[in-house]
């Protein structure tokens, strides 16, 4: 067999390594002397250890990375806004970085650091070299985004006990991140496949880094539901002749993946939303998707649209959001799409804007309207709605005199003819009558009476009976009258009654609406009830528990609760005896209005011999009461006074911060910390925490050298535990080479499975632990997506972008291996779009991602995701020693 001979020369020597012709000597700048001649078996061996430890190394650093990200995404600003129901100055607090930016960009820099720099360092210490192989950092990025995409979804979704499901709350940018992960390795195979094969052209690298941007703004749109549903501020003229109209966007719906933001659960919860436009009533021309609303200037808590269920409206909007204070609808002018949405919603409504949209295009085309409206009495609108603190609402009345002429009109394009406040302006010199057109108004007084009629709100009790007449002059065709609400101070559910419109006089009739519904929406603030304390202790000499019970956030109305007692280590009974320690007892606590706080007495044995404890618990709370967090109470009966606090910290809701200081840093890298079991008790360390203590020590006292989060806003940390990780990287990324190097293994099954499973095995049991806990599935999976699109464009966006600028500036060009490549990328698409679509299956058929309610069919998910990934191994393996394809 053919030789040949590799030297290596030293400052005191060479070394000769005698190699076989189709062999190549192992090279890297991390080789010890003479390390080549060692046992091919051995080196294999010490390469894999020291990668699991480098990997020990990388994931307590990424850690620290991790808590210097969150430090600077949890950083809050004081924002002032003028808000213009209140007429003062509002500040909010408000998170410095969007969520979803945060979580697509430093956070998923965090997950994926270790990958996105072993790609550039590899790039980088390749610059000039001429040699076409397989890239380590590439194929990490590839397995990577395999095992997180098919292990981790698996493991995520048969870890949620049964029978509970879990489902992603933010779906839409799960959608979105998803087509953009499978887009991402779309576009890698395009590139170097059939765009430029084998060739990385400067355009391609930085439109592979330019997706990044491109798709965290797409996802913070999506996000913010694209902001379709908000509403726009319409230019004015004069804004104090009309400050008082606001324009309503009436049939507006985000244009993709299902997500609706709050401002849209708003309109949809037929809330006015809060925008003026300051334009004077003759110039109004709204739009045929816009609705008016007018607003009463004397009663600025009144809005527009009755809300046809609080409760839903409340639990999708935030306590901080502005309370919505609009007036009555004067006038309904839209198109078809408006009357769309209205004939959904009620079909009586959809009538109205019917006659309303006949009656509008009558007065364009100059002839009389079809239907009955002229010479008729209506309301506004058929609907009301005002906050019971509001005092009174103003009804509007409208009599419809005769249409106008086209001449007629043709003089109001002039400005001739004023409409104004309820009334019809003539000037001198402007003439209502037409030789060839019938007149502009109908002459003549006319009257109508009004009357308020109980619905589900009782007069004397929610509002005081109204009635009355109202008289309209010649050139009159408004009225208001106003209806007395009762503000009784108790919180109830929002209630209606009933105005009509009857006996006209005149030259009139009743036309529709002449009924309308007015519904009194309740703002009472009952307030939120908790214990004072997270514990008590029992007086030993009066032999009673004393606890006290605190209203917070609303003192309004009667609020009744209900409390009981629940055994810790004490047994209750209905009395005492030497086998119990306190009386069971369960009640009710009234709170008058006003009252901010009551007390709770339980008799306890005060002749116990060891510590007992007990709970007391608050529960079903009058309507629109809360009851907040510290909802229950540990009482401790203890003859010596020396009781333990640790499970009433553990219900405290204020946790005391950690000292975060170098000092504390380098002791809890010395000790080693004992875990707490699931009844909150310590339980001391166990042999194997020792064992890990000694393997991670050095990596412990390293990352304690790493600047504490508290400094400087926690910059330093984040600069330096990334450096930290890029060394390490460095490190793994030639111990991978030379694995591959000394046992045949190609580079590429390298990279998908050794080095993969290493930098992902941190995020597999960050995922498990957040199916366990999160109440929805988006911290387990629904990140995972939008990691592996950041791991592409940055993975491969930076190193591409490095390499190709050198290649420009040396005249030379970027070749890629794409044989391995290619098959492997393909073969991960297929598998990771069957794992996206098995998700979206178990959204519609199981109820959500994670868990379900019988066992067999989430372990026969996980078994199958498992069995994906097997396959993607398997196959590209197969591949890379040309052994399949």
């Amino acid at each position: 067999m053919a030789m040949h001979e590799s030297i290596q020369y030293y400052s005191n020597g060479y070394v000769v390594e005698i190699l076989a012709n189709n062999k190549t000597a192992c090279s890297s700048w991390l080789l010890l002397p003479a390390e080549n001649l060692w046992p091919d078996a051995l080196r294999g061996f010490l390469y894999v250890l020291a990668m699991m430890y480098l990997f020990m190394g990388i994931a307590i650093a990424s850690d620290v990375f991790m808590c210097s990200i969150e430090v600077l995404t949890s950083k809050k600003r004081i924002i002032v806004r003028w808000d213009e129901e209140k007429q003062e100055k509002v500040e909010r607090e408000i998170l410095v970085w969007n969520e979803t930016v945060a979580n697509l960009t430093l956070m998923a820099l965090g997950s994926s650091a270790p990958e996105i720099l072993l790609a550039t360092i590899e790039a980088i210490t390749r610059l000039g070299s001429t040699n076409i192989i397989d890239a380590l950092g590439t194929f990490t990025i590839i397995g990577s985004a395999a095992f997180n995409l098919l292990i981790i979804t698996a493991i995520c979704v048969v870890t949620v006990p049964t029978p509970n499901v879990k489902r992603i709350k933010e779906f839409g940018v799960f959608l979105l991140t998803s087509v953009w992960s499978i887009w991402a390795y779309l576009w890698m195979l395009l590139v170097v496949k059939f765009i430029s094969p084998g060739v990385i052209e400067i355009w391609e690298a930085f439109v592979t880094l330019g997706f990044f941007p491109t798709f965290v703004i797409m996802a913070y749109c999506q996000d913010n539901g694209w902001w379709l549903c908000r509403s726009k501020r319409v230019a004015g003229v004069e804004e104090e002749e009309d400050d008082n109209v606001r324009i309503v966007m009436g049939n507006r719906r985000p244009s993709m993946l299902g997500h609706v933001p709050k401002e849209l659960h708003v309109l949809e919860a037929e809330k006015a939303h809060r925008m003026s436009d300051g334009r004077p009533e003759e110039e109004q021309s709204p739009p045929l998707n816009r609705m008016i609303v007018r607003k009463s200037p004397k009663e600025p808590q009144t809005f527009a649209r009755a809300r046809s269920n609080r409760n839903s409206a409340d639990s999708d909007t935030d306590s901080d959001d502005p309370r919505f204070r609009h007036a009555a609808v004067s006038t309904l002018m839209g198109g078809a799409k408006l009357r769309s949405m209205a004939a959904q919603r009620n079909p009586r409504m959809a009538d109205v804007v019917a006659k309303m949209q006949t009656l509008h295009e009558a007065v364009k085309q100059g002839k009389p309207p079809e239907g009955d409206l002229v010479g008729k009495f209506t309301f506004a609108s058929d609907r009301y709605a005002v906050l019971e603190s509001a005092g009174n609402l103003q009804i509007d009345v409208l009599f419809h005199r005769q249409i106008l002429s086209k001449s007629t009109v043709s003089m109001l394009d002039q400005e001739r003819v004023i409409f104004k406040n309820g009334n019809v302006t003539i000037p001198s010199s402007g003439n209502l009558a037409d030789t060839e057109n019938e007149p502009a108004t109908a002459l003549g007084v006319v009257s109508v009476d009004y009357e308020t009629r109980e619905g589900s709100a009782k007069p004397g009790k929610d509002f005081k009976f109204s009635k009355g007449t109202l008289i309209f002059k010649e050139t009159e065709y408004q009225k208001s009258f106003s209806v007395s609400i009762i503000n009784d101070n108790q919180y109830e559910a929002d209630v209606d009654f009933y105005i009509i419109l009857k006996n006209p006089k005149g030259m009139s009739g009743l036309g529709d609406p002449s009924v309308a519904r007015v519904t009194i929406v309740d703002d009472d603030e009952p307030g939120e009830f908790s214990f004072e304390e997270g514990t008590y202790h029992a007086d030993m000499k009066t032999a009673k528990v004393t606890v006290k019970v605190i209203r917070e956030h609303g003192f309004d109305g009667k609020v009744k609760l209900e409390y009981s007692t629940f055994d810790g280590t004490g047994i209750g009974g209905s009395k005492l005896d030497p086998k119990t320690d306190y009386i069971s007892s369960h009640g009710e606590v009234q709170f008058n209005h006003a009252e901010t706080y009551k007390t709770i007495t339980v008799d306890v044995n005060k002749s116990i011999k060891t510590p007992k404890n007990f709970i007391i618990a608050l529960r079903n709370a009058s309507l629109g009461a809360k009851i907040g967090l510290r909802s229950a109470v540990v009482c401790h009966i203890n003859k010596d006074d020396e009781v333990t606090e640790r499970i009433a910290e553990l219900l405290d809701e204020q946790e005391e911060p950690e000292d975060n200081t170098w000092k504390s840093q380098f002791f809890n890298a010395m000790i080693v910390g004992s875990t707490v079991d699931k009844d909150g008790n310590e339980v001391p360390p166990k042999w194997n925490h020792y064992l890990m203590h000694f393997f991670t020590f050095f990596w412990k006292v390293l990352c304690a050298c790493i600047p504490p989060s508290s400094c400087l806003g926690s910059w330093p940390a984040f600069v330096l535990s990334l450096a930290v990780i890029g060394l390490l990287t460095a490190f793994v990324e030639q111990l991978g080479h030379l694995l591959g190097c000394v046992v045949g293994l190609e580079t590429s099954v390298t990279g998908i499975t050794i080095i993969a499973l290493g930098t992902s095995l941190p995020d597999t049991f960050a995922s498990r632990t957040a199916a366990r806990q999160d109440e929805y599935a988006d911290a387990a999976i629904g990140n995972v997506t939008g990691s592996n699109s950041v791991n592409v464009f940055l993975g491969l966006g930076i190193p591409w972008v490095i390499r190709t600028i050198y290649a420009v500036a040396t005249g030379t060009t970027f070749r890629v291996k794409t044989t391995n490549l290619t098959e492997s990328v393909i073969i991960f698409s297929v598998c990771g779009t069957l794992c996206i679509f098995i998700l979206l299956l178990r959204r519609k058929f199981v109820g959500g991602e994670l868990g379900g309610e019988k066992a067999l069919p989430k372990y026969l998910t996980g078994a199958f995701l498992v069995l994906l990934w097997v396959i993607y191994i398997v196959l590209s393996s197969l591949k890379a020693y040309n052994i399949i394809f």
